[in-house]
């Protein structure tokens, strides 16, 4: 059963005999049939060179394929490998200078990038205010469990998180004193002047306006994402055009 193991698995590898272990090749001849054994030899043999051939045949193919493509871009697309021509019959439209300017560019080396040790647990700003938030040890830990007495605060494992307080909208009631002489009706009703605002009779005041405008040219947030934000956290719809006035 051996033997006829191993004759099978250098049926499906193509092997020559005289390719085996000296020891294996004798105990085949000893074994098989002298007609058999001549037979099996030549066969595999004949699979061998015919494997053999079609490997050739497949290199001309392959490098009369990467002349054609040659021809096709031009002299600068010899110095591109096989993969980089295969990937340029997938892109329409390349032009021999892309090709030329691919050809002449440095091929990049792997890793892309030096892997580089972690520098750790980042620190935040100092300037950032500090909020502290203080968490007492359960009741059972507040007690010693050998003696009984109560345990002794020695100091606090401290971690630092970044928050942040959502924004709150509100409004503010501007309200400009009317004053009237009692006595001298003919002198009227003075008024508080208004203060002066961007946009004047504007339902956004100052603040909102400028936020308004720094979140869409420095943030980039377009103005129907502003105003989505603004009906989700107050109810209240500001439609684009007024916040484009």
């Amino acid at each position: 059963m051996f033997l006829i193991s191993k004759i099978l698995s250098l049926s499906a590898s193509f092997t020559p005999l005289k390719a085996l272990d000296p020891t294996l090749l004798r105990q085949l001849k000893e074994t098989l049939p002298t007609a058999l054994f001549e037979k099996l030899n030549g066969s595999l043999s004949i699979d061998q060179d015919q494997l053999m051939f079609a490997e050739y045949k497949v290199r001309v193919l392959e490098e009369k394929l990467r002349l054609i493509r040659i021809e096709k871009y031009g002299p600068g697309s010899e110095k591109l490998s096989d993969a980089q021509l295969e990937l340029l019959e997938l892109e329409p439209g390349v032009s021999r200078a892309e090709v030329k300017a691919e050809s002449e560019r440095d091929q990049l080396k792997l890793p892309l990038k030096p892997r580089r040790k972690h520098p750790g647990r980042q620190e935040l700003p100092a300037n950032l205010a500090r909020v502290e938030k203080i968490i007492a040890c359960t009741a059972e830990q507040c007690v010693c469990g050998n003696c009984g007495k109560e345990n002794s605060v020695i100091g606090y494992e401290t971690s630092e998180q970044l928050d942040v307080k959502p924004a709150q909208y509100f409004v503010v009631v501007t309200k400009r004193e009317k004053r009237a002489c009692k006595g001298c009706a003919e002198q009227g009703v003075e008024c508080a002047p208004a203060p002066v605002r961007i946009i004047e009779k504007g339902l956004a005041s100052d603040r909102v306006v400028i936020d308004t405008v720094v979140s869409k040219y420095a943030d980039y947030v377009p103005l129907y994402r502003q105003s989505a934000i603004l009906e989700r956290e107050t109810g209240i719809e500001l439609c684009r055009a007024t916040l484009d006035s």
